[in-house]
């Protein structure tokens, strides 16, 4: 285990020496840069990006290496995951039953390029805290540092189409993606970088008239996304 960061300060030198664990720096320039800089202090065959924001339940190690080791073609595991919001776990609404739909159809061929960039084509139903990687079998992988909210989409669609192997889902929820005012996916939903990157994210998969199409309908799903400031 690593702690990486752009941002070096006593707190998290305490937490460090706290839990023994190394910690790594690099220059920073936004997520993508970050999540670079991370992976490149990676040794090991295997990576989790692990979000300071979130929480991973005391399984999701053991089982997602378990699932690696059954199914070593697997470029990607990934768990389920519920929300966490406001200091209490919310294990389903809408956008969780959408994206658990998803998910389990992408199960259904995950060997299958065409198949998963079909589900993609739909939206981003993989969190990406829940995503642990098989960095042997993505030689030369980085995330696009041109992206400020959807890199991780985006890195699907690349590792889908550029790499061979499978996409492996483990149903049973592993971690919690906390949803908080302050997360930057609230924030690109404020600041409505979300829904332009959206839309250029379905401009990969879809013929240009149909994407604002798509557009409207996926902008709801946005309001599961975020948490309001608390006006003063």
């Amino acid at each position: 285990m690593l702690i990486y960061t752009s941002t070096p300060n006593q707190l998290i030198d305490h937490l460090a020496d706290k839990y023994q664990v190394p910690v790594v720096t690099k220059e920073g320039g936004g997520i993508g840069r970050d999540w670079n800089n991370a992976l490149s202090f990676v040794k090991t065959p295997y990576a989790t990006i692990a979000h300071q924001d979130d929480i991973y339940l005391s399984t999701y190690s053991k089982e997602v290496m378990e699932r690696f080791v059954s199914h070593p073609e697997a470029t990607i595991v990934f768990s389920n995951y519920a929300e966490y919001r406001n200091g209490a776990v919310v294990e389903t609404n809408l956008n969780l039953k959408i994206k658990n739909t998803l998910l389990k159809a992408m199960n259904f061929f995950p060997k299958s390029k065409f198949w998963r960039q079909r589900i993609l084509s739909l939206g981003n139903p993989i969190s990406c805290p829940a995503v642990s990687y098989h960095l042997t079998k993505l030689p030369g992988f980085q995330f696009s540092e041109d992206w400020r909210t959807n890199l991780d989409w985006y890195a699907w669609y690349v590792i889908s189409s550029q790499y061979q192997g499978s996409f492996n889902y483990i149903e049973k929820p592993l971690m919690y993606h906390r949803i908080h005012e302050d997360s930057e996916t609230s924030n690109t939903i404020r600041e409505n970088v979300r829904t332009k990157e959206d839309l250029a994210m379905f401009s990969l998969f879809w013929p240009h008239w149909f994407v604002p199409i798509l557009g409207y309908f996926y902008v709801k799903s946005q309001h599961s996304n975020t948490v309001e400031k608390e006006k003063k």
